[in-house]
């Protein structure tokens, strides 16, 4: 199987930039996705966080709440590795399921963490999907109602802009608007095809 990572930092266009793929017949194997699965009402995963973190992190459907925890761990470094702790070994589990599961030509392979968090060792290419850090600002705040400080919080939590560009195959700077992202995707959906179909030659 021919993976293709797509990352890119928050509010970039990652979920803009996979539907397009999506919709010229490409499976998504999707982390944020998989990393709400594990923690749904009634898995270990979930009993495990609410016996750490208490009930008021669970919303009244008894459900994640997924901001108020986002609050905490990015308040206490330690909580934050305790739980990353608890959900990386399952999401990168149910993650290579998914990925060998997957009928496409190639699959994508969507992560925000992709570069920091060694899942990169996966893909066999990697596309960013880049926009100037205040654009991501405004994005995040407009689509999230989030407090500025908070979205630059995040920012400075993922992989900074130049280690991802630097690591990358495949740059879309998605600074223009919608029709000049599916062109770039286009354009790389056929060149992906082409090197999914020299891959499975040579495997």
């Amino acid at each position: 199987m021919y993976v293709v990572g797509l990352t890119g930092g928050i509010g970039s266009g990652k979920s803009a930039a996979s539907a397009r793929f999506e919709a010229l017949g490409i499976s998504a194997v999707d982390a944020d996705v998989i990393a709400r699965e594990v923690v749904q009402p009634g898995t270990p995963a979930l009993d495990a966080i609410t016996s750490h973190f208490g009930n008021d992190i669970l919303q009244d459907d008894g459900t994640l709440d997924r901001a108020a925890l986002r609050k905490i761990i990015f308040q206490s470094e330690t909580d934050k590795h305790w739980l990353e702790s608890l959900l990386h070994p399952l999401i990168g589990e149910e993650t290579l399921r998914q990925l060998a599961a997957a009928q496409s030509p190639y699959v994508l392979f969507i992560s925000p963490l992709l570069v920091e968090s060694g899942q990169k060792a996966l893909c066999q290419r990697l596309l960013v999907i880049d926009v100037p850090e205040e654009m991501q600002v405004e994005r995040t705040m407009a689509r999230d109602t989030n407090e500025r400080s908070q979205v630059e919080r995040i920012i400075a939590s993922q992989a900074r802009r130049e280690d991802r560009l630097a690591q990358a195959d495949d740059v879309i700077c998605n600074d223009g608007g919608l029709e000049a992202l599916h062109d770039a995707v286009d354009q790389l959906h056929q060149h992906y095809l082409t090197l999914a179909s020299t891959h499975a030659q040579l495997h």
